[in-house]
């Protein structure tokens, strides 16, 4: 796979984690009672105490703590509790990093249906984390957490289809899951349907669709999306020609290191007055990105 799509599936897999680990709440006031049942061996409760101390709710954070209570859990067969040990102990914290240990964990919840499981386990077989790296493999838990919703699976199942690893290139395929993904706010997954709708890949070719994907991207800070829309701007691509517009777009893609965005930069501010680069500065300073739509919805850049 190109480095570019593997950095993506890298960003995707921690992102979701860090969704999985914050999406829960346990009230502070609970901590006493929630201690309690953890003690006399209640596996939920002993899932929740170590939410509570991996968040920080109602007790101050410790890794440790979390790792313990996550593994009591799990030992008795709690599935969030696996997945939550597995993100615990694929990343090292509060415990040693093992990677074999966490593809055994997500394995298990992966099994028992457990979606960002399924998903994670996608992961670590694409890469070769605590196993042989195998597309195949792969591509089966990232179809099967897609096939259940989860959106950054859609996504990433659109990457495999779309550069052909462990199956055969399918770019018809391809948009049908950027497109699911996209319709859940991941942002890098709109990116690549406007460039398919932009290049007429896998989709009829059309301006205007490039344009509400290339836009939605850019609106959660996606640099490539901003830089797309930019260049839309710049040419009058279905949009009025707008230099101030595409000049903040350029700017907001270059601020997170995106190279071409400066050459366009470069030879737009030529074309521009002092006083239209000044309000393009301006609103650009003043821009805030959106936050995607879906349940999941990642800005991922």
């Amino acid at each position: 796979m190109k480095r570019s799509s593997l950095a993506v599936f890298l960003l995707v897999h921690w992102f979701a984690i860090l969704l999985f680990m914050t999406g829960a709440t346990v009230r502070a006031e609970d901590f006493a009672a929630t201690l309690r049942k953890a003690q006399d061996g209640d596996a939920h409760a002993q899932y929740e105490l170590g939410l509570m101390y991996a968040s920080g709710q109602g007790v101050p954070p410790d890794d440790e703590k979390s790792v313990t209570w996550y593994r009591k859990s799990s030992d008795q067969g709690n599935v969030l509790a696996q997945l939550h040990l597995g993100v615990m102990v694929a990343g090292g914290r509060g415990t040693r990093q093992d990677d074999q240990e966490a593809v055994d964990l997500f394995r298990k919840a992966a099994s028992q249906n457990v979606a960002c499981a399924q998903y994670n386990l996608g992961v670590m077989y694409a890469h070769g984390r605590g196993l042989p790296q195998n597309n195949d493999m792969a591509v089966r838990w990232f179809r099967r957490a897609a096939e259940q919703g989860y959106a950054n699976a859609q996504y990433n199942l659109g990457i495999m289809y779309a550069e052909g690893r462990g199956l055969r290139r399918n770019l018809q395929e391809a948009a049908k899951w950027f497109l699911l993904a996209a319709r859940q706010g991941v942002a890098m997954a709109q990116f690549k349907l406007g460039v398919a709708y932009h290049r007429g890949q896998g989709v009829a070719r059309d301006a205007r669709e490039a344009l509400t994907w290339f836009r939605k991207a850019a609106e959660q800070g996606n640099a490539r999306g901003q830089y797309n829309l930019g260049v839309m701007y710049s040419f009058g691509q279905v949009v009025k020609e707008d230099f101030i517009q595409a000049y903040m777009w350029y700017t907001l893609a270059s601020s997170q290191g995106y190279q071409h965005a400066n050459i366009k930069l470069t030879s737009l501010a030529a074309r521009m007055t002092p006083d239209e680069i000044a309000r393009a500065k301006a609103l650009a300073s003043q821009w805030q990105p959106k936050k995607g739509e879906g349940g999941s919805a990642l800005a991922i850049q």
